[in-house]
């Protein structure tokens, strides 16, 4: 039962930092431009995922794999925070809220 409720609690907790996602990228699109927007949240999530590898000693991927991991990075990483970035600064995050729902 613990385990359950701790994938539970870790899904909640991704869920909920997630929310604030585009309400905060609609913030931030009123003062920057989304394509800085875009690199300086790729350019956050790339160190603290460096410090996270290193501190882990995480091995590094096979070169087989490699291909697959640039075509997640450029979807997870430019396309949609860019994509959401340049919408945001049309429609309101409410709306994105529920499109994206």
């Amino acid at each position: 039962m613990e385990k359950s409720f701790d994938g539970w609690l870790s899904g909640f907790i991704g869920v909920l930092i997630f929310s604030g996602s585009l309400p905060a990228t609609r913030l931030g699109v009123m003062d920057f431009d989304p394509t800085f927007l875009t690199a300086a949240r790729a350019a956050i999530a790339g160190l603290l995922g460096i410090a996270m590898l290193l501190l882990f000693r995480e091995k590094r991927p096979e070169r087989g794999d490699l291909v697959s991991l640039a075509v997640v990075a450029l979807g997870v990483v430019v396309g949609f925070p860019l994509l959401t970035a340049l919408a945001l600064k049309h429609v309101t995050s409410a709306h994105s809220i529920i499109f994206v729902g």
